[in-house]
Parts: C-alpha cells; sequence; structure tokens
C-alpha cells in the first residue's frame, strides 16, 4: 500500500498512527531507538518521515484525535507583516535611493530575508505592506524606485523641526520632553520558541485563546517613568473609573488626572495619532457627510458669501477652501494646564523610544508567563520596573540620533530629487 502522491485523509491518518504504534511495541521489544519506528513505518506506507513526525504531532497535541482541519481562529487576522519590520526596511530603502540603487519588490523580499530566512513572503502581501507603510513605486528623476510618499515626508520634516527647536546649543533640550503611549499585554503572552521532540512535534500543552487583556497607559521622560502616571486596566471590564477599551473618555481623564499634575511645567507632551488623541472641538469643521445647511453655517459664521443655488458639493468645497487647521480637545486641555502638544509622524514607531519601554515590559512578560491572571497581574510591577532611568535616557538619546539621520537624509534625497539626467 502506497499513499504517495494522495491527500491525507482521516482514515489514511488514523492507518499511519496505528502503523507507528505497532512498530514501536516492536522496538521496544528488541531495543531499537525512536527513529526506527518512523522508519519503519515510512517505508511501510512509501510516505516520508517527516509526514509521519507530522501526523503523530497532530495525533499526540489532539489527545488521540486527528482533526481533518483545525478550526481557524475567529476575528480578523493579524497582518501578516508585523510593524517590527518597518524601522530596518524603511532604512534600507533610503540607504538604496542614497547611493542611486533601484529598489524593487523583489530586492525588499531578498533584504528581509536576510533580517531572518523564515521572512519569506510573496511580492503581493509585501506590495500591500509597503503601501501601509506610507511607500510608493513611482517614477523619480533618474528612474522608476520604491519610495516614500510625499505627505510621508512632509509630516516628518515638520515634527523635526519642532524636536530640533527645543534643543540648546549643547544638546540639551530647552523644555522637558514627556513621551506617552498605550499598549496591552494578554495573559497568555509568552516565549513563542521552545526545545521540543521531533516527534512529538513543536507542540506545548499551553492554553487556548490570548485570554484576558490588559491596557497599560504611562509616560517616560529623560528620568524613567513618569511618577504615579500609570493606568492599568482590563479591556471590557470596568476598572474603577475606566471601562472597557482606550478611548477619548478614559485617555482624557488619565490624561488630566495623572499625566499632568506629575509633569514638570512648560513640558512638550509627545503622542502618536491614535484617534483618541485627536478628537476636534465639536464647533470644528463640518465633515464631508455633514447636511447642507452645516456648510451653510460654518460659511456663515466665518463671514464666506455663498449663494442659495450652490449644491452640497460646490458647498463643501468653499468651506475646503477656508478649512482652518483641525482644534483638538487634548491640545486645549495641555494649553491650559501650561503644556505644549506635538504629535509623532504617521508610520514612524522608532521615533517613540516609549515603543521600546514596551517591548521589555512584555518580553519579561513572555519569560514569566504561567497563564494565570494572578500571576499576570504579579509580574507588571516588576516588568515596568525592568526600564530604569538609565534605560529610558540611553532609548531617548538613540531616538534623537534617528532623528538627526532622518534630518540629514531627507536633505540629500532631497537635492538628489532635484538633478536631472543629462539628455
Amino acid at each position: 500500500m502506497s499513499f504517495q502522491g494522495k491527500e491525507f485523509t482521516q482514515g489514511m491518518k488514523q492507518l499511519v498512527v496505528n502503523l507507528k504504534h505497532f512498530y514501536d511495541t516492536e522496538r521496544i521489544k528488541n531495543g531499537m531507538n525512536a527513529n526506527w519506528a518512523i522508519e519503519q513505518t515510512a517505508k511501510g506506507l512509501s510516505i516520508g518521515e517527516a509526514t509521519v513526525r507530522r501526523i503523530m504531532a497532530e495525533y499526540n497535541k489532539n489527545k488521540y484525535y486527528i482533526p481533518d482541519n483545525l478550526p481557524k481562529p475567529k476575528g480578523k487576522p493579524d497582518f501578516l507583516i508585523t510593524n517590527d519590520l518597518l524601522p530596518p526596511v524603511r532604512k534600507y530603502i533610503r540607504s538604496q535611493n542614497l547611493a542611486g540603487q533601484h529598489i524593487s519588490i523583489e530586492t525588499v523580499r531578498e533584504y528581509i530575508k536576510t533580517i531572518d530566512p523564515r521572512y519569506n513572503f510573496s511580492t503581493t502581501t509585501l506590495w500591500r505592506t509597503l503601501n501601509r507603510w506610507g511607500f510608493t513605486y513611482g517614477k523619480e528623476k533618474r528612474r522608476s524606485a520604491l519610495k516614500e510618499r510625499d505627505n510621508v515626508i512632509l509630516n516628518r520634516r515638520r515634527y523635526l523641526r519642532q524636536k530640533r527647536l527645543n534643543r540648546n546649543p549643547d544638546g540639551s533640550f530647552k523644555r522637558v520632553e514627556v513621551y506617552l503611549d498605550e499598549t496591552y499585554v494578554n495573559k497568555n503572552h509568552s516565549n513563542q520558541f521552545t526545545w521540543f521532540f521531533d516527534e512529538d512535534g513543536p507542540h506545548v500543552n499551553k492554553p487556548s485563546g490570548k485570554g484576558e487583556r490588559l491596557i497599560i497607559v504611562n509616560a517616560i521622560t529623560q528620568k524613567g517613568w513618569v511618577n504615579d502616571a500609570k493606568l492599568v486596566f482590563e479591556a471590557k471590564k470596568k476598572t474603577g473609573d475606566y471601562h472597557g477599551q482606550m478611548n477619548w473618555e478614559n485617555f482624557s481623564k488619565w490624561f488630566t488626572k495623572q499625566l499632568l499634575p506629575n509633569i514638570p511645567k512648560n513640558s512638550i507632551i509627545i503622542m502618536d495619532n491614535a484617534s483618541y488623541h485627536n478628537v476636534v472641538e465639536d464647533n470644528s469643521f463640518p465633515k464631508s457627510n455633514s447636511k447642507k445647511d452645516s456648510f451653510r453655517k460654518w460659511l456663515d459664521d466665518n463671514g464666506i458669501p455663498w449663494s442659495v443655488d450652490m449644491l452640497k458639493p460646490e458647498l463643501y468645497v468653499l468651506c475646503k477652501l477656508f478649512e482652518p487647521k483641525p482644534e483638538y480637545k487634548i491640545d486645549k486641555i495641555a494649553e491650559a494646564a501650561g503644556h505644549a502638544i506635538l504629535r509623532t509622524p504617521q508610520y514612524h514607531p522608532e521615533l517613540q523610544p516609549i515603543e521600546k519601554c514596551w517591548g521589555v515590559l512584555k518580553n519579561y512578560m513572555a519569560r514569566n508567563c504561567d497563564f494565570t491572571l494572578t500571576k499576570f497581574r504579579e509580574n507588571l510591577p516588576d516588568a515596568l520596573a525592568q526600564v530604569k532611568p538609565e534605560t529610558c535616557r540611553k532609548l531617548i538619546e538613540k531616538t534623537i540620533v534617528e532623528e538627526d539621520l532622518y534630518w540629514k537624509e531627507d536633505e540629500k534625497l532631497d537635492n538628489n530629487q532635484g538633478v536631472d539626467t543629462p539628455v
């Protein structure tokens, strides 16, 4: 009998298991090693030894039940390519642009493999990811190449200019810079890699699912975590004054009660562009789906003439011509307390040093996970303590190096784009 080239049904898998068990009995009687039973099973059915190992791994994992297809996890799947790869990929593309080298989707794909050979992504997946990260494939002055979109460069330049204005000649800050951020950790967050016996397969007896989720909000300066700014609450449950998920209500409450009272006067508060960071004032510019009367009222309130025969699209275009900068609620709260808000540009996690702090915290939680909520909560203070003042100082210094590098490289790229190829 041969199964070679055939799709394995549940019955065929069971036959592999039965034959393997028969040879296991024989090897024990005759003092043979464990691989002997696998070799004999593979020979008897004309299949590969790897196939035998895989089927036995399924069998051992599922406790004597071999499913035809394992159930797919519920919910929206995570991106196949995570944002952890964004900084090195951006650095690679920019370095190649500066060197005048052509960049294609294949060259980026090959570069990612040098980071880890397991990163063998399809070109379609990589193309979508690069678009999500703010890259485009467009025609340059000299050649077609992958490059950052203009709005990404513009937003980064504006941010860096504000950061540089806060530096003294000796490199110190004129005003204290406070980096805030939110993250989450699941109860079953643990290391993905472990040693295992080949015959059993890479299956570890872990609970299914991610488990309960804790949302953590905190802030750092060069001196470490901001005192008394830590907020921890369980997602989808009421924890004290905080409910459910991170939103404007929870964020603004934490911002006013725990952050502002504990940071130096006249600080610059740096945050990302999360939706609850960018909630606008109620009297702000009307949205495109607003009613026609809303456009008319806004034009009247701002002394801009319009005619009664104008259609809604015409009114909207007219409003857009005079659209002011958005007024964010959190900015006004900060300004009233004597602080300023600065937002990091999108797609630039490397410019947020607190992101690295979360990495330290999550690594500690993963190493000490026992899959219980009690231990999970007990580990959190120790995990936060792994981020010391010296850690924050060094991370912020590294961020400044990244900022300076972006500033110089953007100028070089801009100069290169201004040179046309001779005809």
